[in-house]
């Protein structure tokens, strides 16, 4: 039976009727606060609602023409086979008909549907999304980032005064919800967290915009914005009715993504794809803007859904649990708002003892960043990380850049609150004794890792290791075995050893105790 508080055009779409093609009976109906999307078993049609919030205007069937063309034109790129055509639809006395010239009262997006079963959110409410999809996703948005244009036009939405006037604007549209989803507490705190962070970080926000990390992205990366299909990580649903919201910064984009694991429980995979993502990048000076835009993004989440909760046409039990979520995201935007302590972990030990294996196992636990040398190396360098070095790439000039780069990007990052692990042999007295004297300077807590295995396990590992972005090569080890420096009385205090050859997962777990 169809739902008689929906608009008639909906209902009639409900109707198999309305359609030149087969459908899937019933057809579903799934709302969000600005569309209706139909899906009809091979294709899908989305509505947009006549609706005029600040950040968008659907009002007018004009506008509403305009934004099914846009969101046409900019999704085709990331999902070609599933975005399809914008078509018309008439209405002829108290009947509406699909695809006619004559008369035309709406518009509608057809795309091809997907199983919904293949959404993020879906496989990750299965239990089946794995770190395997979060490495991928983190090497697909990066690629995305890195060809995604740039000008001076997009570049001006970095600007301070452009940020804040949509900040102040979610604080606004929200006042009314305090008290209801969120307490005074929390909104006067998270309100005083960002325009504080806008305050005291004018040359950061400069920064990004001079590196020009301002670009065209997506918008709105979450998981039921992302799909599988055929073992590929998809992206859809770009954001199309707001500049503001698509000229941003990066680090605003991959925050909507590590937010919403964040709020799913999950930093474990929300690390594994923010990991992924800074070193295919090279932009681990943009985390220190991170805190700010996983703020913004969960607490636009709790505004999303406080909106939801003023639409007639929604249940009251889907009200209450609308109203949760509400709740969830302005707690979480406020924890994103609470200072940490930052530490530096140095890992240490040949190549092939499992270091990076262990490092970013260890990431995980900690929620922490994981910069590996070889990567960092070959940022430098300016060639592709699965393209292999040549000797310039490693002379001794460009073996102290990396680890200076390595120490720079550490102190950067840790007093910013970060667990930093730095991934890399720190085989030589000089190198670790620069880290421990800086974080002794700084009062930075700091841990060593060692990571140890036989020789003859390190050649076999090194023998079997394929698509790593590391070049290290069996024909090295002893070389470098010869050139390793002990640990100094002084340096043991800071060294827990980790035999790779055993159960890393309990051994870490001891580790993990004494942080």
């Amino acid at each position: 039976m169809t739902d008689s508080s929906l608009p008639i055009l909906i209902q009639q779409m409900l109707q198999p009727s309305f359609y030149p093609h087969p459908v899937t009976e019933p057809i579903q109906l799934i709302q969000t606060h600005i569309s209706f999307i139909l899906l009809t078993g091979d294709y899908a049609y989305k509505v947009k609602k006549s609706v005029n919030f600040e950040f968008l205007d659907f009002s007018s069937l004009t506008n509403r023409q305009h934004f099914c063309q846009e969101e046409l034109r900019l999704n085709q790129p990331l999902a070609p086979k599933f975005y399809l055509e914008v078509l018309p639809i008439s209405q002829v006395g108290d009947r509406f008909q699909l695809g006619e010239e004559t008369n035309i009262v709406e518009s509608t997006l057809k795309m091809c549907q997907f199983p919904q079963d293949n959404l993020l959110i879906t496989l990750f409410e299965q239990g089946k999304l794995t770190l395997e999809h979060l490495t991928q996703l983190g090497k697909k948005v990066a690629l995305f980032h890195l060809n995604a244009p740039s000008n001076d036009y997009i570049r001006q939405f970095g600007e301070i005064p452009k940020i804040r006037q949509a900040i102040e604007q979610n604080y606004n549209q929200t006042a009314q919800y305090i008290g209801f989803v969120q307490t005074q507490q929390q909104y006067e705190e998270t309100k005083q967290f960002t325009d504080k962070f806008f305050k005291e970080n004018e040359s950061l926000f400069q920064s990004r915009i001079a590196q020009n990390w301002i670009r065209e992205c997506h918008g709105d990366l979450h998981l039921k914005n992302m799909f599988l299909w055929q073992d590929e990580v998809m992206l859809f649903d770009r954001i199309e009715f707001n500049e503001e919201f698509r000229f941003v910064d990066v680090m605003y984009d991959i925050g909507f993504t590590v937010m919403d694991l964040d709020a799913r429980g999950r930093s474990d995979l929300s690390c594994q794809f923010l990991n992924t993502y800074i070193e295919q990048t090279g932009d681990w000076e943009g985390l220190q803007i991170l805190p700010f835009y996983l703020c913004r993004q969960a607490y636009v989440r709790g505004k999303v859904n406080s909106m939801m909760l003023d639409e007639s046409e929604i249940s009251s039990d889907k009200k209450q649990e609308i109203q949760k979520e509400a709740a969830l995201y302005y707690q979480l935007a406020w924890q994103y708002t609470q200072q940490k302590l930052g530490r530096i972990i140095m890992m240490s030990g040949l190549s092939g003892s499992g270091k990076s294996t262990v490092a970013k196992q260890l990431a995980r636990r900690l929620n922490g960043i994981q910069i590996r040398s070889d990567a960092v190396r070959k940022q430098l360098g300016k060639i592709p990380l699965n393209e292999r070095g040549t000797e310039a790439l490693y002379t001794a000039e460009m073996t102290q850049n990396t680890y200076k780069r390595l120490l720079d990007l550490g102190l950067i990052l840790a007093k910013q609150g970060f667990t930093v692990i730095l991934d890399a042999k720190y085989d030589q007295q000089q190198l670790r004794e620069t880290v421990i004297k800086q974080c002794e300077f700084d009062q930075l807590p700091l841990n060593i890792l060692e990571c140890v295995a036989p020789m003859e396990i390190l050649r076999s590992r090194l023998q079997q290791r394929k698509g790593d972005i590391t070049d290290a090569t069996v024909d090295l080890l002893e070389s470098q075995q010869q050139a390793s420096e002990v640990f100094t009385e002084a340096e043991k205090a800071y060294v827990t050893s980790i035999d790779t050859t055993q159960d890393i997962a309990a051994q870490l777990d001891q580790f993990s105790h004494v942080l």
